[in-house]
């Protein structure tokens, strides 16, 4: 899908932010000490309502095609599903709000109805083979990483100070605490947002290959893409508006998101060189119905043979 933001909670110390907006700093623990800080929540707050609903027109454009397992590339599934099961442990790491480890579980679920999907129109068309019982198994094993993380993060969060987790920034190891330790939590949420900002990014070429393959886009919904492309933009535009930390410029502000502003960046221009192949191969390409009468001739072949 996208890159997500990733915020830890102020546990409610509105002393910490005297000038802030009393709303945003309610509902998302967030300072936010003028227009342009309320800007930035709000810019980000659309964002995520674009990358919650980009699931929706897939799901109809499956439904409609009944082509889903040529259309899409499992490993472009698989990695945004990655993904988004890391944003979800790093929410529970990160001790966030139930607002936003709510919104990190819609994620994950809408990626499994996804699959669901996938693996339902592989069977239907007669392609199930051995990837069929691989990606169900799968299935499987997301749900039940998702309930043992739901679990642990439940049991684990109630005696620990949060991490110093602001924005996207990748973490480095609080100063105070003495001793040096391998991984510290900061450093191991980092590490997941990292590695997630790494998936959803490579999850794109497989499916720019498998549209480059097929010379066709039948079956794929644009508007997937353009609300993922729309909640990038707006994600970057919601960083760069936000006021720096006291004491921080401007310019080692961007620094510090740097990478997160790369992943969205880089997603981005990854979703740019797909919407160019829907323009690519708009004319030309086989339809709907040729595809799935194509599909179906295959599969009375193999019976025949």
């Amino acid at each position: 899908m996208g890159v997500r933001r990733w915020r830890v909670p102020h546990r409610g110390n509105f002393s910490a932010c005297p000038n802030g907006s009393r709303w945003v700093m309610d509902v998302f623990n967030e300072c936010a000490q003028d227009g342009r800080d309320i800007a930035s929540v709000l810019l980000g707050l659309v964002s995520i309502l674009c990358f919650a609903a980009a699931s929706f027109p897939q799901f109809y454009q499956a439904c409609k095609t009944g082509i889903m397992d040529r259309a899409l590339s499992i490993y472009f599934l698989l990695g945004w599903l990655g993904g988004d099961l890391l944003n979800l442990i790093g929410s529970f790491l990160a001790d966030q709000l139930p607002l936003q480890v709510y919104t990190a579980v819609y994620y994950v679920l809408a990626d499994l109805v996804m699959l669901s999907l996938y693996c339902y129109y592989k069977v239907k068309n007669g392609g199930g083979g051995f990837t069929t019982p691989i990606n169900a198994a799968f299935v499987f094993l997301a749900l039940g990483t998702v309930s043992a993380v739901s679990v642990l993060g439940r049991g684990a969060g109630g005696g620990q100070d949060p991490a110093t987790f602001r924005g996207r920034s990748l973490l480095s190891p609080r100063r105070d605490e003495p001793g040096a330790k391998p991984f510290t939590r900061s450093e191991i949420i980092g590490f997941f947002g990292s590695v997630s900002s790494v998936l959803y990014l490579c999850s794109r070429l497989p499916q720019i290959h498998t549209n480059y393959k097929r010379k066709s886009t039948a079956g794929v919904s644009y508007s997937l893409f353009a609300l993922v492309m729309l909640g990038n933009s707006l994600y970057g535009l919601s960083v760069l508006l936000k006021n720096p930390e006291p004491g921080q410029g401007e310019g080692d502000y961007v620094l510090h998101h740097l990478p997160w502003l790369v992943g969205s960046l880089g997603v981005l221009a990854l979703d740019v060189v797909i919407s160019f192949q829907f323009l690519a191969y708009r004319r030309g390409k086989p339809g709907t119905r040729e595809e799935r009468d194509a599909l179906l001739g295959e599969q009375g072949d193999g019976l025949e043979s």
